[in-house]
């Protein structure tokens, strides 16, 4: 177990993107979305306990659905992906670059549904790492990089004049999964953005919502975007519109079923009704001022696991497969220190947007969102990178899966550390921290 030391923010990532409401002329939308299925048998995220087995055909089709939000001085892309996590680290940069070089695109949230159906995306190019005994996995991480890309710069030339709004309500189909000390915290909030064209009509329908897709059975090799893809389904259906699902701090969050809502199928279309329910609530409105602030910051901590270790190094490799634990052990890793991906956005000085690179506990989500003073705050988990759990100091302290070190990288309190980090770029922006010269008595 390594000490705790104090996070550097890494200078060379931090952006702090302002658009002033005299640049801003329009606020404008768009939408568009690529299949990211795999087409041949590649090793599947999620469960250790699978290895290398390969996927064995596709039960629901994955995609990748992004919106672009353009204010004419700046853009954000918002992509939800139907995989267990959000692009790598250097997948990220890449595709940073080119959508800022392509589209002009500077501000960018990526988050992964979290289903354990997914393919790996981690595997290299390289001897060992994947090269040979993994060529299709491979590739295919290749092709959704590309995909992802393309799906964005889609977007943003896909662009309309549009209007927003959203709303929220507590939706008791989540539990508690890890805590066994009572009242266990549960983040009940179902969040829904709406996009509209000037007529009124959805452009997309964003919705936010914690809890783990895992309904399906580990056995099953089948690709599927679990109840996440079967609630975006049924909205699509029921509104005639686009939905993305940003999934939000699961880390300790499983569903909650009934008889009635038991099954991939059944869940995700109660959960649509839900989020049906609220889009009808929300009076979408054309800003008056539009505006976009941003920042993206990279953290660094030191880990709870000694990764150099050739001990720790055979232990991951046992618990999944050879290629998918060398992939995995970056240069940062076996230095011991973790960057995570912190992003916080703020809309039009109203809509809040925090993620964060990895499964975070619930807890976090609910005292962030208790402390900002935005109008509204969504956090999104699995966000721009995933660097495994971020519980609690509580849930460390009581242990348990998600909460240990196996599963738990960062030092302790790196949750905390990025929550108020968070908090203090939403204040900034919205203008509690001016610098005011003192009163003359």
């Amino acid at each position: 177990m390594h000490s705790r030391r104090p996070s550097i923010l890494l200078a060379i990532s931090i952006v702090l993107l302002i658009s002033t409401s005299a640049e801003a002329r329009h606020f404008k939308v768009g939408f568009a979305k690529q299949d990211i299925t795999p087409t041949k048998p590649t090793p599947m995220w999620g469960y250790g306990a699978r290895h290398a087995a390969l996927s064995i055909g596709i039960r629901d089709p994955l995609y990748a659905k992004a919106v672009v939000i353009d204010v004419g001085t700046e853009k954000l892309a918002l992509v939800g992906l139907d995989l267990g996590r959000s692009p790598t680290d250097v997948m990220m940069v890449r595709i940073r670059e080119a959508i800022k070089t392509n589209s002009g695109i500077g501000l960018i949230m990526i988050s992964g549904s979290h289903t354990h159906h997914g393919p790996v995306i981690e595997l290299l190019d390289e001897p060992g790492k994947g090269q040979g005994a993994f060529d299709d996995a491979v590739a295919y991480s290749k092709e959704l990089e590309s995909k992802i890309i393309q799906a964005i710069d889609a977007a943003a030339a896909d662009v309309q004049d549009a209007k927003i709004g959203w709303g929220t309500k507590p939706v008791a189909m989540n539990r508690n999964r890890h805590s066994k000390i009572e009242p266990k915290p549960v983040d009940t909030e179902l969040g829904v953005i709406r996009l509209d064209d000037l007529n009124g009509k959805p452009i997309a329908i964003v919705v936010n919502y914690a809890a783990h897709p895992t309904m399906l059975d580990a056995a099953d090799l089948r690709f599927s975007a679990e109840w996440p893809g079967a609630m975006m389904n049924a909205v699509e259906e029921q509104l005639s519109t686009n939905c993305i699902f940003m999934q939000g701090a699961s880390g300790d969050m499983s569903v909650s079923t009934t008889e009635e809502t038991r099954g991939v199928d059944a869940f995700g279309k109660a959960m649509a009704t839900q989020v049906t329910e609220v889009a009808g609530t929300i009076e979408s409105k054309i800003p008056e001022r539009p505006r976009l602030n941003g920042t993206e910051e990279t953290f660094k901590f030191t880990t709870r696991v000694p990764f150099a270790s050739p001990a720790t190094q055979v232990l991951f490799s046992t618990a999944f497969f050879p290629e998918l634990a060398a992939a995995s052990m970056s240069e940062d890793l076996l230095q011991n220190t973790i960057h995570p991906q912190g992003t916080t956005i703020l809309i039009n000085q109203e809509l809040a947007l925090v993620g964060g690179s990895g499964e975070f506990f619930c807890e976090h989500s609910l005292r962030l969102k208790e402390r900002s003073r935005a109008a509204e705050t969504f956090f999104f988990g699995y966000c721009n990178g995933h660097h495994m759990y971020f519980p609690t100091i509580e849930a460390a302290a009581e242990g348990g899966y998600g909460a240990d070190s196996a599963v738990s990288w960062v030092s302790l309190g790196a949750g905390e550390e990025i929550m108020d980090r968070a908090l203090i770029n939403l204040y900034t922006m919205l203008g509690n921290f001016t610098f005011k010269l003192p009163r003359q008595k």
